[in-house]
């Protein structure tokens, strides 16, 4: 069996397997938030991460979002973060904005379509490549994300708690 690779020992007590899912978890985070903004320079586009990750929520489906969606999905707490990429990447070209009653809908332009295929093409080719060729099978990557996206649900409700005490 493998030590465990724990950054915080002081934080380990009773389960040192979820301090190091928090050192795996953080150097995952800072390596996709790496990997996601040298991508899209290399694509063409000088965006943060956020915006990267923005636009191509709202490519999602080839339909209309509206802002409450875009935050909702990508579990964006400060809306006028959300608010300011998208105005960037308005002024980029990458989106454009049209009124619906009261709502602003938001939809990929031609340079957004281009730039979410160049960078789905670079990822295939430097990452997906890569990943398989070091053995990781798609059932294993997708099982993966279903224990993140339950350990984020815990995360989520511990962080609701701490705000009431």
């Amino acid at each position: 069996m493998a030590t465990p690779v724990i950054s915080s020992a002081h934080l380990a007590g009773r389960s040192s397997a979820l301090s190091e899912f928090e050192f795996s978890l953080n150097l995952a985070a800072t390596g996709y938030a790496r990997w996601i903004t040298r991508c899209a320079a290399a694509c063409g586009e000088n965006l943060s991460s956020l915006e990267v990750l923005i636009v191509h929520a709202i490519r999602h489906r080839d339909r209309p979002k509206r802002l409450a969606e875009i935050v909702l999905v990508l579990d964006i707490e400060d809306t006028h973060l959300a608010t300011y990429a998208i105005r960037k990447l308005e002024k980029a070209g990458l989106v454009q904005s049209r009124r619906e009653g009261k709502e602003k809908l938001l939809s990929v332009t031609a340079q957004g379509l281009a730039f979410c295929d160049r960078y789905g093409r670079m990822r295939e080719q430097l990452l997906l490549d890569s990943a398989l060729a070091a053995g990781l099978e798609e059932a294993d990557i997708s099982a993966m994300a279903a224990l993140m996206r339950a350990l984020s649900g815990q995360y989520n409700q511990a962080a609701r708690a701490a705000a009431t005490m």
